[in-house]
């Protein structure tokens, strides 16, 4: 039985593991933390229980698959539970859209601010459906781009369809009011893209979620990472929690196995990393072995940006917030610029405020309000000193929450409030400088210009997570579960000289 160790217990490497145990391989997690979830952490204090990360669910399809994958249901594993409107948007004047799968809904709200954007609507949709059916339904999102051949044959269906200029272009050609075309571009800054130069190619989002849906799950989105550790145990896999990896052992340009941080060495047939592509190849292997991914080459890679969380408990409820609120500066393309390009702390920002107990009270207190709020900041590339800085800024962030907006007597109603800084991210999740999505998704960063699902240095050793292809957001990590399992499967049958749909299927069957 051939064994496989996972660096990382984020949703793709429990994905991934998942996949490959229930083949027949013995698949072995290492975590640095107490407990699993990487980015996808929960924090729980005072009755108050906050998702650290990811805060909702699209593409439940590609979820499903991870469990069918094992022969298992999802719906036995996780309660979902649809959300609509998905977003509530609020613009710098006061106004705001209620952001729905619903065509008929969108289009009226639409009407209010432009009826030539409303009109525009189902033109846009259609598009964004070309570019959704050529990600997902023809698998390229799952598809390993591991040669430049793979590379060209995707190229001529993406320039008919447009994917490759860039989001907020390929936007500002449908709709004419500022606030539309910030509803219909600002998706990419979900993985971590600066919508003002990220390929167009991620404008499949807005079709996903009408397609799919937005979700969230019943105890928050830390009950997928349970329903994902629970099916791993059941099916024989082993997590070691606790359990810091301080090198990948590699043996004749192989991966062959992982050592602790305490010394323990583990030996293993492949190594798949769920931790963060810099961490992983500057920390835990030797440069010598580093050919391609030289030191130098990964510092000139263009990283995303960080973010700025305040997870607050309050005895109070705040009916103007929904599940998801998004409240913007008046600035859209120069804070963006300010933020990924001038790596600068500007006075003015735009944040994602995340309040589960609009569908689920459970998470807090009765009567009480469990949220997070999400500024997106520059990464640690901005030199900012965030020990010195974070109490200031939390103070700013709150004083704009409860005078500007009108979340009237926050700060007295209080009752848990916790920072989560660039610093954090670098320190807690080892993200390089802080970013909490890793490589930038620009162009020449998209699929075979990612580093690839298999290292290009070091044979038997694969990636999973945001820094890999097709990329960050829970369907692109999960996707990335599956292109590489396609790449390893076929790697040990080439060894083998077996069909690759046969490696490891004994326990399978």
């Amino acid at each position: 039985m051939h064994s496989i160790a996972v660096v990382g217990s984020g949703f793709g490497g429990l994905a991934a593991a998942i996949r490959l145990q229930a083949r027949g391989f013995q698949v072995t997690i290492f975590e640095k933390n107490e407990r699993v979830g990487g980015h996808a952490s929960q924090l729980v204090k005072n009755g108050y229980t906050f998702d650290m990360g990811p805060s909702l669910i699209t593409a439940p399809d590609i979820i499903r698959s991870v469990f069918a994958s094992a022969g298992r249901r999802m719906e036995d594993y996780l309660d979902l539970i649809p959300l609509d409107p998905y977003y509530r948007i609020y613009f710098h004047d006061g106004t705001f859209i209620d952001y729905t799968g619903d065509a008929d809904r969108m289009k009226q709200a639409m009407a209010q601010f432009h009826p030539g954007d409303a009109a525009a609507y189902d033109q846009f949709m259609a598009h964004t459906r070309k570019i959704y059916d050529a990600v997902i339904t023809d698998g390229l999102g799952a598809t390993p781009f591991m040669d430049l051949g793979t590379m060209a044959s995707f190229l001529p269906k993406a320039l008919r369809l447009g994917a490759l200029k860039p989001a907020y272009s390929f936007v500002k050609k449908y709709f004419k009011d500022a606030r539309h075309r910030f509803c219909f571009s600002f998706h990419p800054l979900f993985i971590g893209g600066n919508p003002f130069r990220a390929p167009s190619v991620y404008l499949m989002i807005p079709y996903l979620e009408k397609a799919g849906g937005v979700w969230f799950t019943t105890g928050g989105m830390y009950s997928l990472v349970q329903a994902f550790q629970r099916l791993f145990t059941e099916l024989g896999g082993t997590i070691k929690t606790s359990s810091e990896i301080q090198r990948i052992l590699v043996s004749n340009g192989r991966a062959c196995g992982v050592e602790t941080i305490s010394g323990e060495q583990f030996a293993s047939d492949a190594v798949i990393s769920n931790a963060d592509i810099v961490h992983t190849y500057s920390d835990l292997i030797a440069p010598e072995q580093r050919r391609k991914w030289s030191d130098r080459r990964l510092h000139s890679t263009k990283y995303s940006m960080s973010a700025f969380l305040l997870y607050i408990g309050v005895k109070k409820q705040y009916p103007q917030l929904l599940h998801h609120t998004l409240i913007l500066s008046e600035r859209y393309r120069e804070l963006v610029y300010d933020i990924f390009d001038r790596h600068i702390l500007p006075e003015d920002f735009s944040m994602y405020l995340h309040v589960p107990t609009r569908t689920d009270p459970a998470m807090a207190p009765p009567g009480c309000e469990s949220m997070y709020v999400l500024v997106p900041v520059a990464n640690l590339a901005s030199g900012t000193n965030w020990e010195t800085t974070k109490h200031t800024y939390g103070e700013r962030l709150l004083d704009f929450l409860e005078k500007d907006f009108g979340m009237e007597d926050l700060r007295a109603n209080i009752e848990v409030l916790e920072l989560f800084t660039p610093d954090d991210f670098r320190t807690e999740r080892n993200s390089f400088l802080g970013s909490a999505w890793g490589v930038e998704p620009h162009l020449l960063q998209t699929a075979y210009f990612r580093p690839h699902n298999r290292s290009e240095d070091i044979e038997r050793l694969y990636f999973v997570g945001a820094g890999t292809h097709p990329g960050a957001g829970v369907p692109g990590v999960l996707l990335t579960a599956e292109a590489t399992e396609k790449v390893l499967l076929s790697d040990f049958a080439a060894h083998a000289g077996i069909p690759a749909s046969s490696v490891g299927a004994e326990k399978a069957r």
